[in-house]
């Protein structure tokens, strides 16, 4: 092979690989069907179980990806649900969604925004609404995106789609495997890594980062985990009254996403 034939055949793979890890799976009936409904939604191919009972519904899905030109696959139940991951949730219905926003943190890494900018990062977030919930508020603000780690977080479920009224499509997600490296790689581009607790002196209102940061939000019961809680430059908190301990994750998601437009 050629030197000029064994590069292109490099780029054709990262060029596959970006693809294929922007990529979303959704399961269940009404979730596809309603993504299939919408134009502005990319979708790849839709897999269905090859036990299926014809009519109604599936018959919907099928005739929509026909008219837009979609591939159906067809699956026996153990098969699909290897696709869609949960066997008994997926109503023998599953799609994978082009959404372009979504990349791998090597991608981010090699072309990351210029200037300041913030990021939400989520240690343990495993609630799908509160995760739909953050979802949405981030998509709708001026914050970059989401680093969300591959384990350890909810399944992007219809619960999670149904919370971000739909924004999980268009939102910046940014994949990792593990979020201690994840910060530690954000960190040497010079990205300030900071985190919210109760115990910390500094309120985030005294928290005036120069260049971008990262906030890094914890499990809603146990809180940031110890090894990301070490990897981060700075621990902030926001002021309670009337002997409230906390807010909800969602809700300070919200809060740090519209931080610099408010």
């Amino acid at each position: 092979m050629t030197k000029r034939a064994d590069h292109n055949s490099q780029n054709n793979y990262q060029q596959r690989k970006r693809f294929f890890g922007r990529l979303l799976t959704i399961y269940g009936r009404k979730p596809v069907l309603e993504a299939l409904q919408d134009r502005n939604i990319p979708c790849y191919r839709v897999h269905l179980a090859d036990t299926n009972k014809p009519g109604g519904i599936i018959e919907e899905i099928k005739a929509i990806a026909t008219k837009r030109d979609i591939e159906i696959c067809y699956h026996d139940r153990l098969a699909l649900s290897r696709i869609s991951r949960n066997g008994k949730q997926d109503q023998g219905v599953a799609a994978d969604l082009d959404c372009p926003h979504h990349l791998q943190l090597e991608d981010f890494l090699a072309s990351p925004p210029s200037g300041k900018f913030s990021l939400i990062a989520l240690d343990g977030v495993t609630n799908p609404q509160n995760l739909g919930m953050i979802i949405r508020s981030v998509t709708a603000s001026s914050c970059h995106g989401i680093l969300l780690p591959k384990q350890g977080t909810a399944s992007m479920s219809p619960l999670v789609i149904k919370a971000s009224a739909g924004t999980l499509f268009k939102s910046r997600l940014i994949h990792c495997d593990n979020l201690a490296d994840a910060l530690t790689a954000l960190k040497q581009l010079g990205v300030t890594a900071c985190t919210l607790s109760s115990h910390s002196e500094q309120p985030l209102a005294d928290f005036q980062p120069s260049g971008p940061v990262v906030y890094v939000l914890g499990n809603e019961t146990e809180g940031v985990s110890p090894p990301v809680y070490d990897c981060c430059d700075t621990h902030v908190r926001i002021p309670m009254h009337n002997d409230v301990e906390s807010l909800n994750v969602a809700v300070t998601a919200a809060l740090l996403a519209f931080r610099e437009q408010c």
